[in-house]
C-alpha cells in the first residue's frame, strides 16, 4: 500500500502542475506524504486510510485512476477489471499500460528537465516515466546528466539508467562507481546489476569494502545477478563478515542464486549462528537453492529449535528441496508440534513433496485437525502425493468435519490417491450432498490427469532482497 500512496502523491503532482512539474503541488502531497510517517525504529508505519480517503476525495480523475490501478496490481497494473468501475478507468488511461507508452519527445524533454528539480517527488515521478521510454531516446541525456556537478542528479540519473537500461551506459556507470557520492555510487552498481553488466564484476566486487552499508549492499546484490562463479568467494566473505545484517543477507540470497555449491558450508554456519534473523532466513533459503546435501543437519537444527517463525518455516521449505529422506522425521514433528501455523503447513507440503517411503507420518495426519485452513490444504495435498493407505481411516474422518471447498477437494484427491476405491466408499463419494466432493470424486476417477483443477498449495518462504 505505501507503494500505492507514493503513486497518489506523484500522480497527483504530475497531473496538478500542468507543464511546470514544480507548482501547486503541496497541499495534495502533504496530505498524502502524512501516510508515510516512519516509527522510530526507522520503518515504515502502517498506513493512514483515513488520510489517504481525504485526499482522494475531490481529486482529478487522473490521480485517481493512476492510483487505483496500483492499487489493483499491486503496483504492476493488470487487465482484469470489471466492465463498469467508478471511475471507469480504461477510458481515461486507455486499454493498454500507460507507463510504457511513447510518449511525445516534448515530454519526454520536459521530464529530463524535471529531473534536476529541488522537488523530490517530481524528480521522483519523472525519472519513474523516463525509465519507461525507448532507450535510445533517453539514455545519451541521462549519461550526460551522470556527470553533473550536481550530486542528485547524478544519483536520479544513474537509477534512469537503470530503468532504461542502455547499453551505452555500461562504461559511464562503472566510472560512477567511484563517484563521491554515495547514492550514485549505490544506483550505479544496482543499474549495472539490472543490466547484467559482465565488465562491471571486478568494480562490483571492489565496492564490498566500500565505507558506506547501502554502497555494499547494492554492489553485493548486482553481483549476484551477474551469474559468475568468480564472485563466490568474495561474496564469501561479505557473508561471514560485514558488520551490517542487512549486507549479509543480501550476500546469502546471491550466493543462493548463484547456486554456489562451495558457499554451503559458509551458509550453513551462518544459519546457526547469525545474530540476526533475516540472515538466517535468507541463509536457509539460499541452502535450499542450492540444494547441498551436507546442509541437511543445519537446516533440520533450524526447523527444530530457531526462535524465528521465518527461519523454521524456510528451512522447512529448504529441505523439501535437497530431497533427503532423512528429513522426513524432523518434518513430521515440525508439522505435528511446531508453534506456528505456517511452519506446520509448509512443513506438511514437503513431506509431500519428498513423498519418501509411501508412509505419512503420524505429524502429517495431525496436521489435518490444524486451525490453519493453509495449513490443512497442504497437509491434504502432501497425503494425495505420498497415498497412504493406512491413512485412509485419517482422511475420511477429516472429510466429515472440514467445512472449506478447497480442503475437501484436496481430502477427495488424497482419498482415491491412498486406494479408497472400495464400492461403498465410492457410492458415499458419489452421493455427497457436496457438489465439489462430488466433483472431485468424478475427476479422481476418470484418471490422473482428469484431477486438475486441485489446489497446488505453496509455501510462503520466498525472501528475496
Amino acid at each position: 500500500m505505501l507503494r500505492v500512496l507514493g503513486l497518489l502523491t506523484t500522480a497527483a503532482l504530475f497531473a496538478t502542475s500542468g507543464n511546470n512539474l514544480d507548482t501547486n503541488v503541496e497541499p495534495i502531497r502533504a496530505s498524502v506524504a502524512a501516510t508515510f510517517a516512519e516509527g522510530e525504529a526507522g520503518e515504515a508505519a502502517a498506513f493512514d486510510v483515513a488520510a489517504l480517503l481525504a485526499a482522494a476525495r475531490g481529486a482529478p480523475p487522473m490521480i485517481c485512476a493512476l492510483a487505483a490501478q496500483s492499487v489493483r496490481g499491486y503496483g504492476w497494473g493488470d487487465r482484469s477489471d470489471a466492465p463498469v468501475t467508478p471511475l471507469n478507468i480504461n477510458a481515461i488511461l486507455g486499454d493498454g499500460d500507460r507507463g510504457s507508452q511513447r510518449l511525445p519527445n516534448a515530454d519526454v524533454d520536459r521530464l529530463l528537465e524535471a529531473l534536476a528539480s529541488d522537488d523530490a517527488c517530481v524528480r521522483e515521478l519523472s525519472v519513474r516515466l523516463v525509465g519507461r521510454q525507448d532507450d535510445e531516446r533517453v539514455g545519451p541525456a541521462l549519461i550526460t546528466k551522470l556527470s553533473a556537478s550536481d550530486a542528485t542528479l547524478r544519483t536520479v540519473a544513474a537509477f534512469g539508467l537503470g530503468l532504461a537500461e542502455p547499453r551505452a551506459a555500461e562504461d559511464p556507470l562503472v566510472r560512477a562507481l567511484r563517484d563521491a557520492t554515495p547514492g550514485v555510487r549505490a544506483n550505479s552498481a544496482w543499474a549495472l546489476g539490472r543490466m547484467e553488466s559482465g565488465r562491471a564484476l571486478a568494480p562490483l566486487i571492489a565496492l564490498f569494502r566500500d565505507v558506506e552499508p547501502m554502497v555494499r549492499e547494492a554492489a553485493v546484490a548486482a553481483t549476484g545477478r551477474l551469474d559468475s562463479s568468480s564472485a563466490v568467494a568474495a561474496l564469501t566473505r561479505v557473508l561471514q563478515q560485514d558488520e551490517v545484517a542487512s549486507v549479509r543477507r543480501v550476500a546469502a540470497w546471491a550466493l543462493g542464486h548463484l547456486e554456489a555449491d562451495e558457499a554451503a558450508p559458509a551458509l550453513a554456519s551462518v544459519l546457526g549462528r547469525d545474530s540476526d534473523a533475516r540472515v538466517r532466513e535468507m541463509s536457509a533459503w539460499a541452502l535450499g537453492s542450492i540444494e547441498h546435501k551436507n546442509a541437511v543437519g543445519a537446516l533440520q537444527t533450524a526447523l527444530r529449535g530457531d526462535a524465528d517463525d521465518a527461519v523454521r518455516e524456510t528451512a522447512a521449505w529448504a529441505l523439501s528441496r535437497i530431497e533427503d529422506a532423512a528429513s522426513a522425521t524432523a518434518l513430521g514433528a515440525a508439522a505435528e508440534r511446531d508453534r506456528n501455523s505456517r511452519v506446520r503447513g509448509t512443513a506438511a507440503w514437503a513431506l509431500g513433496h519428498l513423498r519418501e517411503g509411501n508412509r505419512a507420518p503420524a505429524g502429517l495426519l495431525h496436521v489435518l485437525k490444524d486451525e490453519s485452513e493453509d495449513s490443512r490444504l497442504k497437509a491434504a495435498w502432501a497425503l494425495g502425493q505420498i497415498g497412504d493407505s493406512t491413512a485412509l481411516s485419517a482422511i475420511r474422518d477429516a472429510l466429515k468435519v472440514e467445512q472449506s471447498q478447497q480442503v475437501r477437494r484436496a481430502l477427495v484427491r488424497a482419498l482415491i490417491k491412498s486406494g479408497a476405491r472400495s464400492e461403498s466408499m465410492l457410492t458415499e463419494l458419489l452421493s455427497s450432498k457436496d457438489p465439489q466432493v462430488r466433483e472431485a470424486a468424478v475427476r479422481g476417477l476418470a484418471g490422473h490427469n482428469s484431477m486438475n483443477p486441485w489446489p497446488w498449495p505453496w509455501p510462503r518462504p520466498r525472501p528475496f532482497p
